[in-house]
């Protein structure tokens, strides 16, 4: 069983607020839009969004939160079901992307939102407590799953550093340079690290 917990219950009018606000920082920037067009965009009021969050900077922080969490759910659930490297990767990728948080589906804004929030220094000890979840969920992902392989992994927190380091790497470059870096970049690494090693871990 999974050392890694979720939150049980969804919030409905959290997730509406998490929806709006993510197409209102596409529309807009992270930067330009404001309470009252995030609001708006959700169907609520000014009072509804203050009486969830205090401002849009711990509203951004929620849905960073959230997404963690729900990343960590969705691939330990797929884990529960697939422990064979090669069951585990098609199920990776052929989950449905639709049903997933809006971080989930836009991973650019994410990447933008971990920025905007790692500008403040007081803010990133906040990241970090996020970015060592990651780790732990694919640690447990790369332990699992090499032990099913027959294979053993002495520092398998090392090599989930490195995949993740990867990932988050290619989204920066996604970012900066889009018309050189294709949205699969990281699955197309993660291929060539295949052929090239012989095995290869796969999250989101």
């Amino acid at each position: 069983m999974s050392r890694l917990r979720t939150r049980p219950t969804r919030d409905d009018t959290r997730d509406k607020l998490f929806e709006a606000a993510a197409r209102v920082f596409e529309e807009q920037g992270i930067s330009a839009a404001s309470i009252e067009a995030i609001a708006a965009a959700a169907g609520f009021t000014r009072g509804a969004f203050y009486s969830n969050f205090a401002s849009k900077d711990e509203l951004i922080v929620a849905m960073l939160e959230d997404h963690v969490e729900q990343t960590i759910k969705r691939n330990l659930d797929l884990l529960a079901k697939h422990q064979d490297l090669q069951d585990y990767l098609e199920a990776f990728r052929n989950m449905d992307r639709t049903r997933q948080d809006p971080l989930g589906r836009s991973p650019l804004l994410n990447m933008e939102m971990i920025l905007f929030v790692a500008r403040a220094e007081k803010r990133r000890p906040e990241l970090a407590k996020r970015l060592r979840a990651r780790r732990q969920m694919l640690t447990e992902i790369v332990a699992i799953i090499s032990k099913h392989e027959g294979k053993n992994f002495e520092r398998p927190e090392w090599v989930a550093a490195i995949l993740l380091a990867l990932e988050d790497g290619f989204r920066l470059h996604r970012l900066i340079d889009p018309e050189t870096t294709p949205p699969d970049s990281f699955l197309r690494a993660l291929d060539d690290l295949q052929e090239a090693i012989g095995e290869t871990f796969d999250v989101k």
